[in-house]
């Protein structure tokens, strides 16, 4: 059965408040250059078209042309024309694209007049780089890194983004393919010649390649920095009631969004901020002011508030610096959960009572004195969580499910009283890692990663 040449649009739709300067188009698919002949060359769709016709430019040359309905011959635009021969496109099929004025009626005309030629249906998400997947030009986790740099949000997302694009997790997961089926063509010859000599010392060295790879998965899986960098780091805003963590948390975000008040206990559930520090995203999270009390609701939210202290990649603990803070500081910090290589101490109000001391950041949420210490340390703390480990990081929920799988099924390896079994649990392995790149194929999982992708990607 003949692929379907798709069609979409490139860009972001046009919206009347917000019209765009310009639109691309995009065609990917067997037709792709005879829907830019038929739109590009008015009635050239009544009188038909052969590959020589002139009509057609080079290949990857840029030419000026009007774009036309393939019916009536009513112009839509005058823009550029541009078409990629297979396989030397993005998807490794003939692609063609249109680059126009970006206005709706424009991009509005072009899509309707695309469908009136009855060769061509609109994109599904992400059938883009699933094109180009399933010919080879990319493979999972480099077509993961295009819908993770679409939406990237700060600039060490971005960089994260085209590392994964460039490879760097393909290569990893790759070498550790080649290290696992150089172990398993060992065993599998132990197995299919019993009799035969083999090399002294080949059950030793499968056991080394084995314990080396799941040593290597191991620690790949404790480093968390592309889920931090991917999702945002956790920072939780902790401290006892009215130190003015919500003021703070509205200074961070320089606009409202939790409720200031003397009343003590006014915040009972956590709020949540989403914040670029320095490039790393944060998701900043103001919580229920901890102590005892004999409200429900408050002893509920002091709960939520422990926990996500606990769940916290970091935690800002706020005092107040016209209590006894010292004392507070002391009960807090002592927490199993505090780690004061990263976890930071931030003396509030000291508009009203001046403090000097080593090791916290003096503040004033009410005038703003301090704020550019806090920023720094944030940084820098964010920074240390981020960079630390070396190599491509782990980035999804999917890579880390089959990793652990892999990991799992080398420990039954190492443990296997018989080749034949140890020699299953390392294929099981191999075909684990190879999920994560798409060497082993499965279509349902395919469905999953591409439909979250934006249309015309």
């Amino acid at each position: 059965m003949e692929t379907a040449t798709i069609y979409a649009l490139g860009t972001p739709l046009p919206s009347r408040a917000r019209p765009g300067a310009l639109s691309v188009v995009r065609l990917s698919g067997p037709r792709a250059t005879d829907a830019l002949v038929f739109l590009t060359e008015r009635k050239a769709f009544e009188r038909g078209y052969s590959a020589r016709d002139p009509a057609l430019p080079e290949p990857r040359r840029m030419v000026v042309r009007g774009v036309f309905d393939p019916l009536s011959g009513e112009a839509i635009d005058r823009g550029l024309a541009v078409w990629f021969e297979a396989p030397n496109s993005e998807t490794g099929e003939m692609m063609a694209e249109l680059h126009l004025h970006g206005g709706r009626a424009v991009v509005n005309g072009v899509l309707e007049a695309i469908g009136k030629l009855g060769f061509c249906r609109l994109a599904e998400p992400g059938e883009f780089t699933r094109r180009a997947f399933e010919h080879g030009k990319l493979d999972l986790t480099q077509a993961e890194a295009i819908a993770d740099l679409v939406a990237s949000e700060t600039g060490q997302q971005r960089k994260l983004a085209l590392q994964q694009l460039g490879g760097a997790l393909h290569r990893l997961y790759e070498d550790w393919r080649t290290l696992g089926l150089h172990a398993l063509a060992h065993l599998e010859a132990a197995i299919d010649f019993p009799d035969e000599d083999l090399p002294a010392g080949i059950a030793d060295e499968v056991k080394a390649g084995v314990l080396q790879l799941r040593a290597e998965i191991a620690a790949h899986l404790a480093d968390r920095r592309g889920e931090r960098l991917r999702e945002g780091l956790s920072i939780a805003i902790i401290g006892p009631p009215n130190a003015g963590k919500s003021s703070l948390i509205n200074l961070l975000a320089q606009r409202d969004v939790a409720i200031v008040s003397e009343t003590a206990g006014t915040t009972r559930d956590v709020i949540e901020v989403h914040l670029d520090l320095g490039g790393w995203p944060v998701i900043l999270a103001d919580t229920a002011g901890l102590r005892e009390s004999g409200d429900a609701i408050e002893q509920e939210g002091v709960r939520r508030a422990r926990a996500r202290a606990q769940a916290a990649d970091l935690r800002l603990l706020v005092l107040d610096a016209t209590g006894d803070w010292q004392a507070a500081m002391q009960a807090m910090t002592g927490d199993a959960h505090w780690d004061p290589a990263h976890d930071i101490v931030v003396v509030n109000k000291v508009d009203l009572a001046a403090v000097d001391a080593v090791g916290v950041i003096a503040l004033s949420a009410t005038s703003g004195a301090g704020l550019t210490d806090l920023l720094e340390r944030l940084e820098r703390a964010a920074g240390q969580l981020m960079e630390q480990g070396a190599g491509a990081p782990l980035t999804r929920i999917r890579h880390r499910a089959a990793l652990v799988e892999a990991e799992a099924a080398l420990g039954r390896a190492l443990e296997a009283s018989e080749v034949a079994l140890a020699a299953e649990d390392l294929r099981l392995a191999m075909r684990a890692l190879g999920r994560i790149t798409g060497t082993v194929r499965i279509d349902e999982l395919l469905d999953v990663i591409f439909r979250d992708f934006c249309i015309g990607k």
